[in-house]
């Protein structure tokens, strides 16, 4: 495996891999600690946009398995713009072992890859996020178990790139998905083709809706993130006016399976998207999937890294 760009890119099986290993690395840490695998490794972590859970989870990540980790700020790089991205693909290839980076369009990622000699790993672009994807597939099966096949994963709110990962892991692992987006915020056409593909092979079944009260019908999973991702901070009045139908509260829970439980991929506008009841009640994993990018990234960096 060379890059980890998206989890379209792979196959069940390479995805099922990786998740087995996040699992036996999260056990491993808990019990005595990591081993010192990525031992030499340095990680560079280009940003473009700001981050809590993928700086510090990805540091963490390198520096439990005995490597190192690079950050990198925007004014840092000014990637694409005080220099090419293929020109900082070729200088960074010749002083880390990997990179990791967050950024606003899709394509700078997909270009630095294309430029690196070194593994690239995808922390959040316009079009995608599969880190948290991985996350998030790791704190279903920890949830569900071997139940996992065939689950009810419903996603209630804006159809956006966290929307795009989770549709594309679900259908890798047999889990059927129901997408409810108000009319205008659909997910990205080429990302639902891609699943449709994907669920073809797998059994999967797909469904778009526009109500999150049909949506969450049978669900075992309800899965929300923020109506307004950074980038669109100019439609906040407009998406406020949209979306309070898609609110994941108490009485939309109900509706769902008694054991269903809630994510979201953080960071929350609580009382928005997702209330206060909800967030830190029962049904409520946020914390449990927040903690999960630490061991799921652990595995994607040991196998681009070639190392177990």
């Amino acid at each position: 495996m060379k890059d980890f760009i998206a989890i379209s890119d792979y196959s069940a099986d390479e995805i099922k891999d990786m998740l087995d290993l996040a699992i036996k690395l999260k056990k491993q840490y808990f019990k005595k600690g990591n081993k010192p695998i990525f031992k030499g490794k340095v990680l560079g972590m280009v940003f473009q946009k700001p981050s809590l859970r993928t700086r510090v989870s990805f540091d963490m990540a390198m520096r439990h398995c005995g490597g190192d980790a690079l950050y990198l700020s925007p004014s840092e790089i000014g990637l694409g713009t005080r220099e090419s991205i293929a020109d900082v693909a070729r200088v960074l290839s010749g002083f880390v072992q990997g990179l990791m980076a967050r950024t606003f369009e899709h394509s700078h990622v997909v270009e630095l890859a294309q430029w690196s000699d070194i593994p690239v790993i995808n922390g959040l672009s316009d079009y995608n996020h599969p880190c948290q994807g991985m996350a998030d597939a790791l704190t279903i099966i920890e949830t569900f178990g071997k139940k996992s096949k065939g689950l009810n994963i419903s996603y209630v709110g804006d159809g956006n790139n966290v929307t795009v990962s989770l549709m594309h892991v679900s259908a890798l692992l047999g889990w059927n998905v129901t997408v409810a987006t108000p009319e205008g915020y659909d997910v990205n056409r080429q990302a639902i083709e891609i699943a449709q593909g994907i669920a073809q092979m797998s059994g999967s079944k797909l469904s778009f809706v526009r109500d999150p009260h049909e949506a969450v019908k049978n669900a075992n999973v309800i899965y929300t993130d923020t109506w307004t991702s950074m980038g669109q901070e100019e439609e906040t009045a407009q998406r406020g006016k949209i979306f309070p139908p898609y609110q994941v509260n108490s009485k939309l829970v109900s509706e769902a399976d008694k054991d269903v439980i809630v994510m979201h991929c953080l960071p929350a506008h609580r009382n928005q998207e997702l209330t206060d009841e909800v967030a830190d009640g029962p049904h409520s994993v946020i914390f449990q999937q927040a903690h999960n990018r630490l061991h799921a990234q652990k595995a994607i960096l040991a196998r681009l890294f070639d190392v177990d």
